[in-house]
């Protein structure tokens, strides 16, 4: 399937099991032959498809170069950028040459930030191969990197020319990041999508993989259609990502991933929400059952207190207040403002 993504300069996600080996011929669509091409991946992935892709594209006629760097979200640094840098300027690239990614959200983000940086910006295309990157992370635009005391915090808005997304990728993923990836999916029932959440809660929503992914990347779209640069409705795609990101930044990207950080992140916003009287009772534990049904935890040892310390540089902050994300029930969601202080009441 193919899903039209029309923000300033519109492009395409094709969400197909085979779409790999079809990525020279989107390319080609898209970008002059004899263009150069940076495949940016990571040391997991390269091995698994790397050849693939890059057959792929010089089989349209572009001259492809490539950069991999150590799997792991310990990379995802500045560091990392700067040799993507280094990559790029010895092998000659220009603005009118092309970045492709080849990965998880963290190769997307980082080479989506270097396709941003370098030059004051050049073209780049995203290949995710990762449920979180394919249902979530390569739409939309976002790009960065992590600092030391806090995740995402450098970054910059730079839209793909195109995100070819092949699930058959999903099957060498192992069990653990698979199940990972689905607290992105089970957030979009959450917010826009009560038949997906359902469906996920039967069990049932698995068994077509291709339609999950299309049907995720089509909740994000509405979303950054509505708001390109995240400064208002597109803020509900964050629900559960306040608390996530500070428990990501508490156990030091460690030990918990994105996706079991977010999901806690979701439960603990729950909670929040039932004690203010927003949320419907008993959503809260309706989401712990569908995240303890795919291996995905529902609570951590860092007290509340802790966790509402370590928001203090969400990028959802204004002043000292949160713009902190709730749902009035499965599929309805919204923007709460509250305080460090009244967050930290709700939960206690």
């Amino acid at each position: 399937m193919e899903i039209q993504v029309k923000t300033q300069r519109p492009y395409t996600v094709t969400v197909e099991r085979g779409a790999m080996d079809r990525v020279g011929r989107i390319t080609g669509a898209l970008k002059k032959p004899g263009t150069r091409a940076m495949l940016i991946s990571e040391t997991n992935v390269m091995p698994l498809y790397g050849q693939r892709v890059k057959n792929s594209l010089e089989g349209a006629g572009f001259a492809v170069s490539q950069f991999v760097f150590p799997a792991g979200e310990e990379h995802k640094q500045l560091s990392t950028v700067q040799e993507m840098y280094k990559a790029l300027g010895e092998n000659g690239f220009t603005r009118s040459d092309l970045v492709v990614t080849l990965g998880g959200g963290v190769t997307g983000d980082m080479g989506g930030f270097a396709a941003a940086t370098f030059l004051r910006g050049m073209d780049f295309l995203q290949v995710p191969t990762s449920l979180v990157a394919q249902a979530d992370a390569s739409v939309g635009g976002k790009t960065g990197v992590d600092l030391p005391f806090g995740k995402n915090l450098v970054g910059a808005f730079h839209q793909p020319i195109a995100v070819v997304s092949d699930p058959d990728a999903l099957s060498t993923l192992p069990r653990h990041y698979f199940n990972d990836g689905l607290g992105e999916v089970i957030k979009h029932g959450c917010i826009a999508d009560r038949a997906l959440f359902e469906a996920l809660e039967r069990g049932a929503a698995l068994d077509g993989l291709e339609q999950v992914v299309g049907r995720s990347v089509a909740i994000k779209r509405d979303f950054v259609e509505a708001d390109t640069l995240d400064t208002g409705r597109r803020m509900i795609l964050n629900f559960g990502h306040t608390c996530g990101h500070a428990l990501e930044k508490l156990h030091n990207f460690q030990g918990l991933s994105h996706g079991e950080a977010v999901g806690i992140g979701m439960v603990l916003a729950c909670r929040a929400g039932e004690k203010l009287g927003i949320t419907a009772p008993g959503t809260g534990a309706r989401i712990a059952a569908v995240l303890e049904r795919y291996g995905l935890p529902t609570a951590d040892h860092f007290s509340y207190k802790e966790i509402v310390e370590a928001t203090a540089l969400d990028k959802k902050s204004d002043g000292g207040t949160l713009r902190f994300i709730l749902i009035r029930d499965i599929g309805e969601s919204l923007i709460h403002p509250l305080t460090r202080a009244e967050l930290l009441a709700a939960l206690a």
